[in-house]
This record gives structure tokens, sequence and C-alpha cells, in this order.
């Protein structure tokens, strides 16, 4: 079975700051911010959430169908899906804009700062869904405002189980639409500060969130993850990884072993084991599209 991905393309640009972001922020000073920063390293890599989690999820032995929109400058990215034997038939090209980009840079507490040109993500509302009797489930992950809704009600329509996961692309909504969407999911999954701000906006608490939905996923990084179902909740503990070298793309590798294990129809909580598994290799790699998962997915077909 098929697993659609509904989310951006894009090409991320990471620099590495080797001081702390804390140290050269004042913080009674930021009425007129004004500073910079050396960044020794820079490199450009392959990314966007569709693309990070059909990365992982290809290698976990599923079948991704990301559905996006590159821009004029697609082709390296559409000629890598083909060589990763990823379909491309769900991604359209606007020749009129870039592919949507993004800049991050990374401190060495691992925070990130960073900065996004939507590019051809800001037409991906023209792609629509064409499901197929293949498709098992979906995810909406951030993208064009319009294409988050879009997509979400033709997943509804189609009566095709979906996860919303409307990372960077929340504070998009007002209280009235994430609750919408938090009825049409059969899902749910933030990472901690996303989650504050989903309940705030909602007025809902994990548990209420949890009972308009079949469960709640909350990331905590290395600490794990929450799991809520039902109102209870279940701590999944985190996963040591083997070195921290870039946080980026951590929460897409965790939610392309969330949708793989949904797809086998396992519990969620065991659903997010794996998610922190997948997540703490993915952490020790540069890039969202670069970790190795073969170790891995033996064990996870296997279980």
């Amino acid at each position: 079975m098929a697993i659609q991905i509904c989310g951006s393309l894009a090409f991320d640009t990471i620099m590495d700051f080797h001081g702390r972001f804390a140290e050269q922020i004042l913080p009674d000073q930021l009425h007129i911010l004004n500073v910079s920063f050396l960044v020794p390293s820079l490199r450009r890599e392959f990314g966007g959430c569709a693309g990070n989690i059909a990365y992982s999820l290809k290698q976990l032995g599923a079948t991704p169908i990301p559905v996006a929109v590159v821009g004029s400058d697609g082709a390296d990215y559409m000629a890598r899906f083909q060589r990763l034997g990823i379909a491309t038939s769900h991604i359209q090209t606007c020749t009129d804009t870039y592919t949507a980009q993004a800049m991050i840079m990374t401190d060495r507490d691992n925070n990130q700062i960073t900065a996004f040109h939507p590019g051809a993500m800001s037409q991906a509302h023209t792609n629509r869904l064409a499901p197929t009797p293949e498709v098992a489930l979906g995810i909406i992950s951030p993208d064009g405002r319009d294409a988050m809704i879009q997509h979400a009600q033709e997943f509804v329509q189609a009566n095709i189980p979906f996860v919303f996961d409307p990372g960077q692309g929340l504070p998009m909504f007002n209280g009235e639409e994430l609750r919408q969407f938090i009825d049409w999911a059969t899902w749910v999954t933030v990472n901690d500060y996303e989650a504050k701000m989903l309940c705030a906006r909602t007025g809902l608490d994990f548990a209420q969130i949890s009972h308009l939905c079949n469960g709640l996923v909350v990331t905590l990084g290395e600490l794990g993850c929450e799991v809520w179902v039902a109102g209870e909740r279940t701590l999944v503990p985190g996963v040591h990884a083997a070195a921290i070298v870039d946080p980026t793309g951590c929460g897409d590798a965790f939610r392309a072993a969330l949708l793989a294990g949904l797809e086998r129809g396992w519990p969620l909580a065991q659903c997010a084991e794996w998610g922190n598994r997948v997540g703490a290799i993915k952490i020790a790699s540069k890039g969202g599209q670069n970790h190795d998962l073969t170790s891995l997915a033996a064990a996870f077909q296997a279980s």
C-alpha cells in the first residue's frame, strides 16, 4: 500500500554557527535587533518536509507518494527521486518561480534560526490529490496554507485516514481552523513547542485533542515523546544517538517511521518508539536526506 505525503519540497542551505545565539542576542535590545553570525561552513541539501519523509519511508520499505510542487530549478530534485525509486507522478513543476528555499542556521546547542522562501510551494493548492485504491493513508505536513486545507478536505472526501502535522505552518491558522483540522484528522503530531501553541489557539488540552482523533503524539527531542490516546498519556523514552551532528529533518524522520508503522496497523506507541529510533539515526548525519537506515530497515520489517 502507498502513503501520500502532502508537503513541501525545498532546497536547504544549512549553516553552522560555532557560538551560541543566546550570547549574541541582548534580550533588552530586541526592539533594535541588528546581529550578524559568522558561519564557517555552508552546504546545500535536498529538503522540505515531504521530501524528507519520503526519503526515510522508502528506506523503511514503504511506498511514498509525495504530493508537492517544485520550481524552475527543481529538475535535480525530480532526478534524485527517480534514482531513489520514489514516485514523482504527483509532483508538479511551476516554471515561473524557484523551488522553496530554507536557510537554516544552527548554533553549538542545536538551536536553529530559519528563513524560508515558499516559492513554488505557494502554488501547491493547484496540485489536487488523486487518491487511488492502493493509498492506505496520508499526511498533511507544512505546505502552502490553501493546500493544507484543500488536501485535508480531499483526504476526508476520499475516506483516507491521515496525520495532521502542522509543524512550522501552524501559525498560519487560527483556533477555529486548527480545531477543524483536528476533527478531520485521524492522528495529530506536533513537537513540544507546537503543542503549546496548538493548545493555546484551540483552547484544548492534550487529553481533549486525543479524544477528537485516534491519537496525539508530542515529540520531546532526546527525551522521546508523549503519546495520548483517548485521554491516556504514555511516555515513549528517547533513544540515545551515536552522535549529535545536525537536527535538521529529525522530525520528518520520526514521522516517516510513524507513518510506516501506522500503515502496518501498529499501536500508536509502537509507531512512536520506531520514530524515536529513526530520529536518533538521522541526527547523527548532516542534512535531512543523507542518513542510512539499512541496518534498521530489516528489523523494522521483521517487527
